[in-house]
């Protein structure tokens, strides 16, 4: 599809010693596609490395956040006229050659959104048990909520139609938002489907979810998954 307009957005925090490899790895294999990256507030290089690895940059004033880091992508991909855009992550977990496995749904007209998971296939990378036990909490809310089964509601590996993209511009969770928005997407009647893809470990740096921080982030992002249903109800009514 060679009149495709293919956009990456990257959301970024203190990731100097990755972003650069992630810019060339999508580059050396999606080298028609743009990349936009969301600097959140970094405190080190991370938006220097971008620019210089080829990418555009967008500086938020201070950290917002990866919901309101995603959403600003989503605007700059609704603005710019992009088909499709990818969300993918400025950590080194991502890999830009299974890309094709979120566009192919995509392209098809079968999907309007495509969550690349972990969990589907042979899966090559395990993350830590806390998260592991977060995901299958969140697995289960969405599942009741939704009516469907999503393996990976956390990855932040995903593709998303021009529909989609207009969407979530204007409607879409903060601080910790993969989970929720899935429930949003489907709420609003977009087909939402999952991917079999391979994902790596962080390649520098370390996460800052500790186990305590991720009690507090399952609990509030339950919350928030609630509260965002109740109100979805409430409007339909």
């Amino acid at each position: 599809m060679s009149s495709e307009r293919l956009l990456f957005i990257v959301p970024a925090y203190n990731e100097a010693g990755n972003i650069g490899r992630v810019i060339a790895d999508l580059k050396e294999h999606h080298p028609d596609a743009a990349v936009v990256v969301i600097d959140d507030g970094s405190t080190d290089d991370t938006a220097v490395l971008a620019r210089n690895a080829g990418a555009r940059v967008i500086n938020m004033p201070f950290n917002v956040g990866i919901g309101g880091a995603v959403q600003t992508g989503m605007l700059f991909a609704e603005r710019g006229a992009y088909d499709i855009a990818i969300q993918f992550d400025g950590d080194g977990q991502h890999v830009a050659t299974e890309v094709e496995a979120l566009l192919t749904p995509i392209r098809s007209r079968s999907a309007d959104a495509v969550i690349g998971s972990r969990f589907l296939g042979s899966p090559s990378f395990r993350p830590p048990l806390a998260r592991r036990i977060g995901i299958a909490l969140f697995n289960g809310v969405n599942r009741i909520l939704t009516g469907r089964r999503f393996t990976d509601n956390t990855s932040g590996f995903r593709a998303y139609n021009r529909a989609a993209i207009e969407f979530l511009a204007h409607d879409y969770p903060h601080d910790y938002p993969e989970p929720e928005s899935v429930v949003t997407l489907c709420r609003a009647g977009f087909r939402v489907s999952e991917a079999p893809v391979s994902m790596r470990e962080r390649q520098s740096g370390s996460s800052s979810i500790t186990w305590l921080r991720s009690i507090y982030y399952v609990c509030k992002v339950l919350l928030a998954i609630l509260v965002g249903f109740t109100r979805a109800a409430r409007r339909t009514e």
